[in-house]
């Protein structure tokens, strides 16, 4: 059995596929995943797990270069935003209206859906290479 890191076998799976620029999101409960999109559903119940549980986790296992965020989560979950804008202090920080969001979620790799109900706890991450120079710039731990 696996000792460490992230031990739900599909998104352990989904994790060690990503190349340099792959994207993902992971997303609160209520956000609208495409029905084609390949999805990880990790909501237990409200709360469980959180979206930073989460980011935590995937984070562990790998380095992202771009955030991409709605803008709404400025102003409508400030507090979260602020957390976000700490941990990411090198990557690439993009803010798109929701709509956008919503569109760009079409094309991704997969989405990881949280029981996160904070509002606007939705992040596409745009994954690194693992060569060391980005790996020293873009390697997040929180």
């Amino acid at each position: 059995m696996k000792k460490s890191g992230v031990l739900n076998k599909e998104l352990a799976g989904e994790l060690t596929g990503l190349g340099h620029m792959d994207e993902f999101i992971i997303c609160d409960a209520g956000f609208p995943v495409p029905r084609d999109a390949k999805r990880i559903d990790l909501a237990l119940t409200k709360g469980i797990p959180t979206f930073m549980d989460t980011l935590r986790a995937v984070l562990s296992e790998i380095v992202a270069e771009k955030i991409v965020i709605a803008e709404e989560t400025q102003k409508i979950s400030p507090e979260l935003y602020k957390k976000w804008r700490d941990i990411f202090k090198y990557q690439e920080f993009e803010l798109i209206p929701h709509s956008q969001f919503k569109e760009r979620a079409r094309n991704v790799k997969f989405i990881v859906r949280t029981g996160e109900f904070i509002p606007y706890a939705n992040m596409l991450i745009v994954a690194a290479s693992q060569a060391e120079e980005f790996k020293k710039n873009f390697d997040v731990t929180f």
